[in-house]
């Protein structure tokens, strides 16, 4: 049997990603309202730099003008969160920086303290990019993933032609 599926008429993907990054705001929300991280969590969090509404220092576009990742662990300041982005406040290379970014414009989200991640389609189709380790928060920030695949949503659509 060798039926086609038809093409939805309801943006299926869309809604998923969405309410995907619902799941980041929630939990950025949570960290917020609360004024630090529970326990081991820290978060890896990859953007587009240059997406809409993104609002980051020219030097960090400069040095990273596609995708950034960085890291909200020991050293972050005033972490607000609304419904459409969240901006927090980093150094990078002892230099303080405050960041917004929409949550539109997150490509990923890892909470290697418990395997947890999630990946978002970015606007344009993207490889996967090899980009140098978030500096803003030191040695020993870096943490291995275990590779067993528990925790992990990994979403990745394809729109039909």
């Amino acid at each position: 049997m060798n039926a086609q599926v038809p093409d939805s008429m309801i943006p299926y993907d869309e809604i998923v990603q969405e309410a995907l990054r619902a799941v980041v705001g929630r939990v950025l929300g949570s960290v917020a309202a609360t004024g630090g991280l529970p326990g081991a969590h820290h978060f890896y969090i990859t953007f587009k730099t240059q997406a809409a509404g993104v609002d980051i220092p020219q030097r960090l576009i400069d040095r990273f003008p596609d995708e950034m990742t960085i890291v909200l662990q020991h050293r972050y300041w005033d972490l607000k969160v609304d419904d459409t982005q969240f901006s927090v406040g980093l150094s990078f290379n002892q230099v303080p920086s405050m960041l917004t970014i929409p949550f539109s414009a997150i490509t990923g989200f890892h909470d290697p303290a418990v395997n947890f991640e999630l990946r978002f389609q970015a606007s344009e189709a993207i490889e996967e990019a090899e980009h140098e380790p978030a500096e803003n928060d030191g040695e020993g920030a870096r943490a291995e993933p275990v590779e067993d695949g528990s925790n992990v949503v990994s979403v990745d659509f394809k729109r039909k032609k």
